[in-house]
């Protein structure tokens, strides 16, 4: 698995884009959003942690096309399902959601402080929403591999990637939003949803590649 996960990081910056796209596209949604706002601080601040949260969970669903692609248009996806007798192939796919997390994801957790000062918030926000990211942007990766795995072999299939993952990643959204929001406001919970967002992570982990697995079998049957 290590082996996996660093070969499939080194295609991913290799192959280039994902994760400039990704930090680009979470770029223009938060600098877009105070135009849309207006000018009060006060408000960009308070609503700071939902639009970075939005935008971070945008630009997740962008990359998720390219969980398989590489694989499948070298021919390597084939004898990744084709070994799942010598390697379960659930722990493969979770492999390359680690790997795709790490070049995607991870970015953009690390360009969330910068983007936090465009919206006028508090150190303290900043950080929940760091801390919350970090936690839950991995889940909508495990969530995005079972799309991946069934339009996989579609020619244009990004778009429907994000349709069927999208309303699974709502409650990651409502309580990534909610935790970050129970750190910075004195009667918010603040515990609750960061071990609801955890349980989230925990359970997509399993549940994701899996779902993507079983998709890859009826793909390669």
């Amino acid at each position: 698995m290590i082996a996996l996960i660093v070969r499939d990081v080194r295609l991913g910056i290799r192959a280039g884009g994902g994760a400039l796209i990704g930090i680009l596209f979470y770029l223009a949604v938060v600098t877009v959003a105070p135009f849309a706002m207006g000018p009060d601080l006060n408000l960009l601040a308070r609503i700071g942690p939902a639009i970075l949260w939005t935008g971070a969970l945008l630009a997740s669903l962008l990359g998720l096309e390219r969980l398989f692609r590489i694989d499948h248009e070298d021919g390597s996806l084939d004898l990744l399902v084709i070994a799942r007798h010598e390697t379960p192939l659930a722990l493969t796919v979770f492999a390359k959601c680690v790997a795709h997390w790490l070049v995607t994801g991870l970015p953009l957790v690390l360009v969330t402080p910068l983007l936090g000062l465009l919206l006028n918030m508090s150190a303290a926000a900043i950080g929940a929403t760091a801390l919350t990211l970090a936690i839950g942007t991995p889940a909508i990766t495990f969530i995005g591999a079972a799309g991946a795995a069934i339009a996989v072999s579609l020619p244009r299939g990004g778009l429907l990637v994000s349709v069927i993952v999208l309303p699974f990643t709502i409650p990651v959204l409502i309580f990534g939003v909610m935790a970050t929001l129970g750190a910075v406001e004195p009667f918010a919970p603040f515990v609750q949803p960061l071990a609801f967002l955890s349980a989230l992570t925990l359970f997509f982990a399993v549940l994701g590649p899996f779902a993507a697995a079983v998709a890859l079998k009826g793909l390669q049957d």
